[in-house]
């Protein structure tokens, strides 16, 4: 029997604002219509320490495959890399994904590197 994927989703309460409510609405109809268990919503502000490593931490403790954000400005713009090394990174608008690398991005090429 295949096992359904868990993501997470996340976002930054200083960035949604009074969307809030809206952006984990989001969240949760994009995890369930790309076919993910969505376990929890993590909601942390500018003020938080060490959001990020947090995040990873939480992906990792429940082996989540894919962290879903209402937008790159909930990681002011870009994916961190230390957390695509653990996670994919899916946003709602626009929808985007940001893959991990399943062979690290400066692996040799050939057959000879598998």
């Amino acid at each position: 029997m295949l096992e359904i994927p868990t993501a997470i989703g996340y976002l930054r309460s200083d960035i949604s604002r009074s969307r809030q409510p809206w952006d984990e609405i989001q969240i949760r109809s994009l995890a369930r219509r790309l076919g993910y268990v969505l376990a929890k919503t993590i909601v942390f502000s500018e003020r938080t320490d060490d959001p990020m490593q947090r995040v990873i931490d939480v992906v990792r403790t429940i082996d989540a495959e894919a962290v879903v954000i209402p937008g790159l400005e909930h990681f002011d713009g870009y994916p961190p890399s230390a957390l695509l090394a653990v996670a994919d990174v899916i946003t709602v608008s626009p929808e985007q994904t940001f893959s991990r690398w399943v062979i690290p991005p400066d692996a040799p090429a050939g057959m000879s590197a598998r």
